[in-house]
């Protein structure tokens, strides 16, 4: 079902968390939206990102919908540890002794999907994207979820580093909360595509690069 704008005329709820050490009853809160199929606001140790349940078809459309993606778009996944990604992913040596080095951190892998990963919308699920941030209120939420969580940007006009401006762009009945961490630092993950065996920086972000030499 497309996403209809003159639906979610209600406003975000603003709920204030704690970026070092989030309170489990506002993580709990969050949660209970996204396993009913809503989709949530929340900090990374980047921007502002919009979260859902990849297990549920409400969810992952309303997340869709809310920032016009394409069905064939892929999406990341929010996952908790190394072990978790290694669930929806097939990893390499040289990719999992990187990982292993800078997660948590702000990078965004571009993986090859194993057959437990979501499918999601047209995408084939040959490749899937993975961060795990250094963000405690990011990595509570996929705790107390109990899987990971499918995320994205919650970007209008350019990167949103203020909650402020996710409930201006995306407030309403499909994003009924969005935790508020304060300002984030504003510059954007570096994604790096790790689907084949060498990888392939798409964009330079927060993440270091002198790593990969």
């Amino acid at each position: 079902m497309l996403y209809d704008p003159m639906r979610s005329k209600a406003r975000s709820q603003l709920v204030d968390v704690s970026v070092d050490h989030p309170e489990p009853r506002r993580i709990q809160q969050a949660v209970e939206h996204i396993a009913a199929g809503r989709v949530v606001g929340y900090p990374t140790d980047t921007l502002y990102a919009l979260a859902a349940d990849p297990s549920s078809h409400p969810g992952t459309g309303r997340l869709y919908g809310l920032r016009g993606l394409p069905a064939k778009k892929p999406l990341s996944l929010i996952c908790g540890s190394l072990s978790q990604v290694s669930e929806y992913t097939l990893l390499g040596d040289d990719c999992f002794r990187f990982m292993k080095r800078v997660l948590p951190g702000p990078y965004t892998f571009i993986l090859r999907a194993s057959k437990a990963a979501p499918k999601l919308g047209d995408s084939k699920r040959k490749a899937v994207g993975i961060r795990i941030p250094q963000a405690p209120v990011a990595l509570a939420l996929v705790e107390a979820l109990g899987r990971p969580i499918l995320s994205t940007s919650a970007t209008g006009p350019g990167e949103i580093s203020d909650p402020r401006q996710v409930v201006a762009m995306f407030g309403g009945h499909d994003v009924p909360v969005v935790l508020d961490a304060g300002l984030l630092p504003g510059t954007p993950s570096t994604v790096i595509d790790w689907s084949e065996d060498e990888p392939e920086v798409i964009r330079a972000g927060a993440g270091p690069l002198h790593e990969l030499a």
